[in-house]
């Protein structure tokens, strides 16, 4: 316990110090265009990732709902409500990712 505070405390130190070079204000003769083609880039980047995550999850949602409903037929209702709320609750977490993409995209 001890060991996971000291490592989240140092990552919330990691983050305050770093943080002051990504909110400064930028210079006259910085290029907008090379902004842009770096924020496009990382945005793909974390949509990519975020969808490929999601995907799996998904993927792997479905086996195991598939897998309790042949071990146990009576229980495949409750189990597909189950499972559509977890796949929704899933691709909404992408969805999210898309918006804050844009939002760094267009911002």
């Amino acid at each position: 316990m001890i060991k996971r505070l000291g490592f989240m405390g140092l990552a919330l130190v990691t983050f305050a110090a770093t943080a002051t070079n990504a909110f400064a204000a930028a210079t006259a003769g910085s290029g907008d265009g090379e902004v842009l083609k770096w924020r496009i880039i990382s945005s793909s980047f974390a949509l990519a990732i975020a969808a490929a995550a999601g995907a799996f999850s998904q993927s792997r949602s479905i086996a195991s709902a598939l897998e309790g409903t042949a071990r146990n037929p009576g229980a495949g209702g409750d189990l597909r409500v189950s499972m559509i709320i977890g796949l929704a609750l899933i691709e909404s977490l992408v969805i999210y990712t898309f918006v804050i993409c844009l939002i760094i995209i267009l911002g």
